[in-house]
């Protein structure tokens, strides 16, 4: 059988297994905030159909197909389809909004295109990244259809499919395990990392008062959507940017391994300054120390999937025994 038609046996299984979960957990999630079916709808649309776009970054065949001139259109599309199926049928589209989305993918697709790749130039590209995300960049492009019913984080995931295009397809950067499953390897590191962080952790935080425990435990489904959030989302590209991405240029800028591990872990460590209230130096702090463990997990695994489920584990840990 052909790569391509396992691929593509492949990318309709992962279509299928997101599109049900994805479905049932937006109506289920309407149904108990009371959010009638004219603004919910419209919402899952966008998201489901932002969903096949977020995998294409996983998949070495279609980030070839997607590579070169075509990506800044592919990127423009893939932010501002889901934007449109959103708000065009509750007549709320702004101009303004679209031009924003447009821009930004155009600067990200463009970016190697047009600039050489230098360490100025990266280092810049991340600069944009963080201003993006720091600046709450799409909390005025999505404003709530319906009261209550945020959703800026359907531009911060276009955010993460755009970037890690850029990275993976035009800068060329070695992809260093990204993709959603880890193997036996990745789980046995990651989940070792994950309990050698849990005593130096505590020993950090409880004194520094960065947390305290809760009355009782979050619910176990909670817990797992925690999990699964992190895993899949959130650590994945937070694990893809400093340990896959960052780390990977300071070992070739510094020629040492350990040195780039310390460094970005520091720089991990400060990018949660902006954590609850700015500056934040006790979440720096902690944050530093998980950086060190899931890029120490990253070097033995060689691969960021070890460091991920390391980061994902932790925050569940966090979040369903502590405050």
């Amino acid at each position: 059988m052909r790569p391509m038609t396992l691929w593509l046996r492949g990318f309709r299984g992962a279509l299928l297994f997101g599109w049900v979960p994805l479905a049932a957990a937006g109506l289920l999630y309407a149904r108990f905030k009371d959010i009638p079916a004219w603004a919910a709808l419209p919402v899952l649309a966008a998201f489901l159909v932002e969903y096949p776009f977020y995998l294409v970054p996983s998949s070495p065949i279609l980030r070839k197909h997607v590579s070169g001139r075509i990506l800044p259109l592919f990127l423009v599309a893939s932010v501002l389809l889901p934007y449109l199926i959103c708000y065009a049928p509750l007549g709320q589209v702004h101009w303004n909004a679209v031009v924003r989305l447009a821009v930004l993918a155009l600067a990200l697709g463009l970016w190697y295109l047009v600039l050489p790749v230098t360490a100025v130039t990266d280092i810049l590209f991340l600069v944009l990244l963080a201003a993006v995300l720091l600046g709450k960049y799409f909390d005025a492009i999505y404003p709530a259809p319906y009261p209550g019913l945020k959703i800026a984080i359907l531009g911060q995931i276009a955010l993460i499919h755009m970037s890690v295009l850029v990275l993976l397809g035009q800068r060329r950067v070695h992809p260093v395990g990204y993709g959603f499953v880890p193997n036996l390897r990745d789980c046995r590191i990651g989940v070792l990392h994950y309990l050698g962080f849990l005593p130096v952790g505590a020993a950090v935080a409880l004194p520094l008062r960065a947390v305290r425990l809760a009355q009782q435990p979050a619910p176990l489904w909670k817990a797992a959507g925690t999990f699964l959030g992190f895993l899949l989302v959130i650590a994945l590209f937070e694990e893809f940017l400093f340990r896959g991405v960052i780390q990977q240029w300071m070992e070739e800028w510094t020629f040492s391994r350990t040195a780039a591990l310390l460094l970005t872990s520091t720089i991990f460590g400060l990018a949660h300054l902006w954590f609850r209230d700015f500056p934040n130096w006790r979440w720096a702090l902690i944050a530093a120390i998980l950086g060190w463990f899931c890029g120490h997990a990253r070097n033995q695994a060689g691969s960021i999937r070890a460091g991920v489920l390391t980061h994902a584990l932790v925050v569940t840990t966090w979040r369903a025994f502590f405050i």
